[in-house]
């Protein structure tokens, strides 16, 4: 009985310890300041395969293949925009979170305006056939025709005694 609990206390740590395995990465940078040039950079590039997610936060084989070139091109001493530009090249305009304005993107960058635009428009044209088809709806009475429909009214009713 003492060796199966303590075959099973063994067995517990050791799918405790299981969870603790990480792969941790670490690069070496030539200059002091490219470990922070590296996440900034890592930030603003996004991973090709996963949806909306940065290559610093995913785990994808082709995000960790990002980022060691990503390190590789700052060990060159490239800028950050010709880092940029060869990820741009290498993986499409879909890498960045901000895609260039060219006429390929055209429907991208300026169709939500256009669509509030029109939709602004709706909603005044809208407002207005509202307000006129009121306008017509109501009777117009002149000032006359009211002060006797208000004493036809008065005189209508009994006092209270």
């Amino acid at each position: 009985m003492a060796k199966l609990i303590l075959s099973l206390w063994i067995a517990l740590g050791g799918l405790l310890t299981i969870n603790s395995y990480a792969a941790i990465e670490v690069y070496q940078f030539q200059a002091p300041a490219g470990e922070k040039r590296f996440q900034v950079l890592a930030e603003e590039l996004r991973c090709p395969k996963c949806q909306n997610q940065n290559i610093a936060g995913s785990d994808s084989p082709i995000a960790k293949d990002m980022r060691e070139e990503l390190v590789a091109l700052l060990n060159q001493g490239y800028t950050d925009q010709q880092i940029i530009d060869a990820m741009v090249q290498r993986f499409g305009d879909y890498v960045t979170y901000t895609p260039p304005v060219r006429p390929s993107t055209w429907l991208l960058w300026y169709l939500p305006f256009v669509l509030l635009a029109i939709g602004g428009l709706v909603i005044l044209g809208l407002a207005y056939q509202q307000k006129r088809k009121r306008q017509q709806a109501l009777p117009i009475e002149s000032d006359a025709e009211r002060q006797a429909r208000l004493q036809q009214l008065l005189h209508s009713k009994e006092p209270n005694s």
